[in-house]
Order: C-alpha cells, then sequence, then structure tokens
C-alpha cells in the first residue's frame, strides 16, 4: 500500500514538473514574422507593412524579416512606413534579397529605417533623389524639397549609428551602392547570402532601439511566420498598376458608351460602370495630374465636334494625339514603374479615339435621320397628282400614294410640292410648268 502510495505521489510531482517545463520548452523556439515587399510603395504595401508589423507585435515575436526588392515609390507612403518601423515594439530586420533585387528610390529609405539592415550577395541600393510630381520645380523649391528629404533620412540614420553622409549622398547626387560598397561605408550591418544564413549569423546580437532600449536578438532555428496579403490587398495591388487603371478606365467607358447607344441591354452599362468606379479608385491612389485629365477632356469635345460638323478627320485626329498625351501622362509616378507606358497610352487612345469617333459619328446620322422620318420628311418633296385636286385628291410622293389638298386647281398628271402636312394629309401647291425643281 505504502508503495503505491509513494509511485502515485511520483506520477503526481513529474506530471507538475512536466506541465512546468513545456511552456519553456515552447519557448524557447524564436519565431520571427517574415514580410515581403517585392512591390512599388504606395497605400496599398504601406497597408500590408502596417499590418505585418501589428501581427508580429501581437505574437510577441523575437524579430519581423522584411524581404526586400522595390524600385521605390511614394514619398508619403515611405514616411508612414518608417514611422511603423521606427514605432514597432519589436526589432525590424530589413533584408535586400534574393540576388539581383534592389533597393531603390524610397526603397532605400526604409532600408537605413530598420534595426539592422542586411544585404544578399548581388543587390544594390540607393539612387534616393526626390523626384517631383507633376512637372519640374525651380532650383529655390529643389532646395528646400531636397533639405526635408535629407533632414528626414538624417533624423534616424544618426541615431541608427550608420554613415549620414554616404547616405545623404544617396539623396543629393542619386548614388547607388554595391552590398559590399554599402557594408563599407556603414550604411547596412552585414552581407548574408539567405534568411537562414542571416538569422544565425544576427543571434544574441545586442541591438540598440530607436527609443535608446537595448535588446539581445535570438534568432537561431527561428520558425518563420510568414504573412501573405489578404485577396483585397491583391487585388488593389493590381489596380495600383497605372497601365491597368488606363486600360480598365478606357473599357469602361466604352461600355457605357455602348449602354447609351443601345439602351435595355443593362450588363454593358452595369459591368461598364463597375470598371470605370475601379479605375476612378485606383487613379485616387496615384499622384494624378489635373492637366492631363484637362487634355483628356478636350479630346472628347474635339471627337465630338468631328461627328457633328464633320472635318475631314481633322478634329478626329487632334483629339486622338490630346487623348494619347493625356493618358501618357496622367499618372505622375515617382518611379516608371508607377507610370503609363508608352504602348499603353498610345493603343488605347489611338483604340478609344477611333472607337468613339465612329460610334458618336453613327449616333449624330441615326439623331439627324430620326428628325427626317414620317410625313414631316416630305415636306419641300415633289409630288404628282394621280387626280385633279378640288382642292382635295390623292398625289405620288416618293414611290407613296397620299391625300393632298390644294389651294388652287391642280389638274391629274400636274407636279406639286409639299408645303406642310395636316394630320395624314399634305398641303400641297403647284408647281408652274418650266420652273426648275430639285426633288
Amino acid at each position: 500500500m505504502k508503495r503505491q502510495r509513494h509511485n502515485a505521489v511520483g506520477f503526481l510531482i513529474c506530471a507538475v514538473v512536466l506541465l512546468l517545463t513545456c511552456p519553456l520548452f515552447a519557448q524557447a523556439v524564436p519565431q520571427v514574422v517574415l514580410l515581403h515587399l517585392r512591390d512599388t510603395i504606395q497605400p496599398v504595401s504601406e497597408g500590408y507593412l502596417s499590418r505585418g508589423l501589428a501581427q508580429a507585435a501581437g505574437l510577441h515575436a523575437n524579430a519581423v524579416l522584411i524581404e526586400m526588392d522595390t524600385p521605390g515609390g511614394m514619398l508619403e507612403s515611405t514616411r508612414a512606413i518608417v514611422h511603423d518601423i521606427l514605432a514597432s515594439p519589436v526589432p525590424v530586420i530589413v533584408y535586400v534579397a534574393p540576388s539581383g533585387a534592389r533597393a531603390g528610390s524610397a526603397g532605400f529609405f526604409i532600408l537605413e529605417a530598420a534595426d539592422i539592415a542586411a544585404m544578399a550577395l548581388g543587390t544594390n541600393a540607393g539612387a534616393a533623389h526626390p523626384v517631383v510630381m507633376g512637372g519640374k520645380l525651380d532650383d529655390e523649391m529643389k532646395r528646400k524639397l531636397e533639405n526635408d528629404t535629407t533632414a528626414f533620412l538624417r533624423s534616424y540614420v544618426s541615431r541608427r549609428g550608420r554613415n549620414t553622409d554616404a547616405a545623404q549622398d544617396a539623396v543629393l547626387n542619386s548614388k547607388s551602392y554595391t552590398e559590399r560598397e554599402a557594408e563599407q561605408l556603414k550604411l547596412i550591418d552585414l552581407v548574408a547570402p539567405s534568411n537562414t544564413a542571416l538569422l544565425d549569423a544576427l543571434d544574441g546580437r545586442s541591438v540598440t532601439r530607436f527609443d535608446g532600449s537595448t535588446v539581445v536578438l535570438h534568432t537561431r532555428n527561428a520558425h518563420l511566420v510568414t504573412v501573405d496579403t489578404t485577396l483585397r490587398e491583391e487585388i488593389l495591388d493590381r489596380m495600383m498598376n497605372p497601365n491597368l487603371a488606363v486600360l480598365v478606365l478606357v473599357i469602361g467607358g466604352l461600355l457605357i458608351y455602348l449602354e447609351f447607344n443601345v439602351p435595355g441591354t443593362i450588363i454593358p452599362g452595369a459591368l461598364g460602370t463597375l470598371l470605370l468606379l475601379l479605375a476612378l479608385f485606383s487613379l485616387n491612389l496615384l499622384p494624378v495630374r489635373y492637366t492631363s485629365l484637362l487634355l483628356i477632356v478636350a479630346a472628347f469635345v474635339l471627337m465630338l465636334l468631328e461627328a457633328k460638323f464633320g472635318g475631314h478627320g481633322v478634329l478626329a485626329a487632334a483629339g486622338i494625339i490630346c487623348l494619347v498625351l493625356g493618358l501618357l501622362t496622367l499618372v505622375a509616378g515617382p518611379v516608371p514603374e508607377m507610370r503609363v507606358s508608352v504602348g499603353t497610352a498610345v493603343a488605347a487612345g489611338i483604340a478609344f479615339g477611333a472607337i468613339t469617333t465612329f460610334l458618336v459619328r453613327l449616333a449624330w446620322r441615326a439623331r439627324r435621320n430620326k428628325s427626317l422620318m414620317g410625313p414631316e420628311a416630305l415636306i419641300g418633296s415633289i409630288a404628282i397628282a394621280q387626280e385633279a385636286l378640288g382642292p382635295r385628291g390623292q398625289v405620288m410622293v416618293h414611290g407613296e400614294l397620299w391625300f393632298a389638298e390644294s389651294p388652287e386647281p391642280v389638274e391629274a398628271g400636274e407636279r406639286v410640292r409639299v408645303c406642310n402636312v395636316r394630320g395624314l394629309t399634305l398641303l400641297v401647291e403647284r408647281v408652274p410648268e418650266g420652273k426648275s425643281v430639285t426633288n
């Protein structure tokens, strides 16, 4: 009996020890949240990174690893991302990877904001001079923009203990650095060939956070928690492509115009409205030149004038040129990836302009012909009296028999002109013999 009691007590002690040590074993495996930034810097990527940093804070992760490959993007979104990185309670590692990747323009600002800045072999960073959206600035405004941008960069680069002069050179002189040059100039902390090698190299390293606190990284054999983009972010990210936004805008406009020309079809109008709203939503997130919108409006006006008055194609050609220029300069992106390509602008402008001119001309002709239908279309026509009008009788006009009245007697076979219409009766007058007439 005593032996059984001792066995039960020993079992209970072992169970308690296991329960107490299991959390310790679970906590022994570090967690690193992995984010992928392989796009331009814009509101959608800004929202994705903000969500990922918030998720890392909720998991109490050991670190956040941002794997980056970007040509750059919008300065407003860059400022917001830098703010989120500096305020993150979890240490942030920005890693320019894989080989061939770059941290261009706005990406350089994000790289320098990280607690740990790293690059893979065969990568580059820099060329961060601010690009003015919407035109050129005079020298004074250019200096103000450069001073503001470099001050923003210095505000956190110096606290990270990195080379402020080399960082400013990337802004003022568009200097770009390879991974080895960046490491030698102390713009980054290390070069690593892979995620695993990077996390192993950082294990046990002491990091001074932006607020002055010190954290020791535990990243060896870490469990990577990948944060994927949501369906909403995927759709919005596709719509942030200015070429796609322009094509959707053009197709939506044509479908709506088709609905107006063929009322009652419903489907083209509904689909066109949806596409048009999607295009306007995406353009609202992009830097749009309003002068380009004026060019697009002028293009529509010229096409309408061509359809109404007929300019032997000159007005239509001028409208198409305005449309192509308007589409080409519509989005004033800071990097080429955020601008409408020449091919897209020319193809969409010529196609949309030609189709619109053709459809508007058909609609205008149909409207004009509609007013000439029915008895009113006979006014001014020449008819032949089939019988004597005294004052009422039948006449032949355009191969049709009509009842007609004349204020003066008309013999059968004489020609009369239709002056007016009263109901279904034509009011005519006799055409004197020998007088030339046109029908």
